[in-house]
């Protein structure tokens, strides 16, 4: 069975992604791995380089403007048609996997080769907010999603590369992996999160400035709890050296319909486990 590795990545300095992180936390489990990086003045193609594995393949290309939060999807499809293999596993630039999934991930990959029903395996989240120390978890926040998928049965990455389809737009049938994706999008250092308002803005707005500012620190959200668990080890230097540049704590937020929705919502899980109206990716098998 042979397992290729693939992401895309641009402006990675200037966003403070944890790119390097994120490429060798799954490395252990691939043969190869694909990175498409993207058009970017901060010095991304070189830290992808640093990589330093004979077996990364880098792709460089333009990624024309104009198409919106498309080109992410459009993009990332140029990196999985590169995969030469049975399965190829899928991270995005502030993701990385926790060390005790590649085991678990492993298992069910080689358990799905012999199942023909199964095109991909879920991965769970953590998702981490204002700092390393908080996790989002209210139906704002998606608990889990398609990383792995089978080659050669014509998967298309669609909407801004957040999930995956299968022929003409059916979702993929999936198992679980058993691994865990910490996602730290929403725990870079603050100058990191007004850098990613000003390119939200610009890929998905033309310039506009459509997102809210970040101030100071982030504003509090429904569902969010303390961490008690461990990040991935490879995660340690990077979270040591911005953790002081993290949100300080949270700003306030007034309540609306929408957060006591969000806040019912999150009380019927608790309860049953049970998340109502959940949008997803996939359908399980």
């Amino acid at each position: 069975m042979r397992i290729v590795g693939f992401s895309l990545v641009a402006n990675a300095v200037r966003l403070d992604f944890p790119i390097l992180e994120a490429l060798r936390s799954i490395l252990p489990l691939c043969d190869e791995l694909v990175v498409n990086v993207g058009p970017s003045a901060d010095g991304t193609l070189d830290l992808v380089r640093h990589l330093g594995d004979p077996r990364l393949t880098i792709l460089e290309g333009r990624w024309e403007s104009g198409q919106g939060g498309r080109v992410l999807a459009v993009e990332t499809q140029r990196a999985l048609e590169a995969c030469r293999g049975d399965w190829a596993i899928y991270i995005q630039a502030d993701e990385v996997l926790h060390e005790s999934g590649l085991a678990p991930f492993r298992a069910a990959l080689e358990a799905a080769q012999g199942d023909p029903r199964i095109e991909g395996l879920l991965v769970d989240f953590l998702h981490f907010y204002g700092t390393v120390d908080w996790v989002a978890q209210s139906r704002s926040w998606y608990r889990r999603e398609v990383r792995a998928v089978r080659c050669g049965i014509d998967v298309r990455s669609v909407g801004d590369a957040q999930g995956f389809r299968v022929g003409e737009g059916r979702r993929p049938r999936v198992a679980r992996s058993g691994a865990v994706y910490h996602h730290y999008g929403w725990a870079r250092p603050m100058e990191a999160l007004r850098e990613k308002r000003d390119t939200d803005n610009a890929l998905y707005y033309a310039g506009e400035p459509r997102r809210r500012a970040v101030a100071e620190r982030l504003p509090w959200d429904v569902g969010l709890r303390r961490f008690r668990g461990t990040h991935p080890a490879i995660m340690s230097p990077w979270i040591a050296a911005r953790r002081k540049r993290m949100s300080p704590g949270f700003s306030s937020r007034r309540w609306d319909l929408r957060r006591v929705a969000l806040l019912a919502s999150l009380g019927i899980e608790r309860l049953t486990g049970w998340r109502p109206f959940e949008h997803t990716n996939y359908v399980e098998v």
